[in-house]
């Protein structure tokens, strides 16, 4: 699992935790939707100013963000 990945489901647990939409979220971060779904899915990788402006926004810091998300598997292949 890459830090993509990580991040975009951290992303998307915390939003949801704070029950804040997807169209919420992009409309106070100043990005595209269909940008930030891609964050979620890990399918673009985020600039770490959009890692901080998201992080702020969510009021969570940067680095639980970019963290293994809990349910990653870290007995894989290194």
């Amino acid at each position: 699992m890459g830090l993509a990945t990580d991040f975009g489901r951290n992303l998307r647990r915390v939003r949801r935790a704070k029950g804040i939409t997807l169209e919420a979220l992009a409309h106070d971060v100043g990005l595209a939707y269909s940008y930030l779904g891609q964050l979620e899915r890990g399918l673009r990788n985020p600039t770490l100013n959009v890692v901080e402006n998201i992080a702020s926004i969510l009021q969570v810091s940067a680095i639980s963000l970019l963290s293994p998300a809990p349910d990653s598997d870290t007995t894989g292949p290194v």
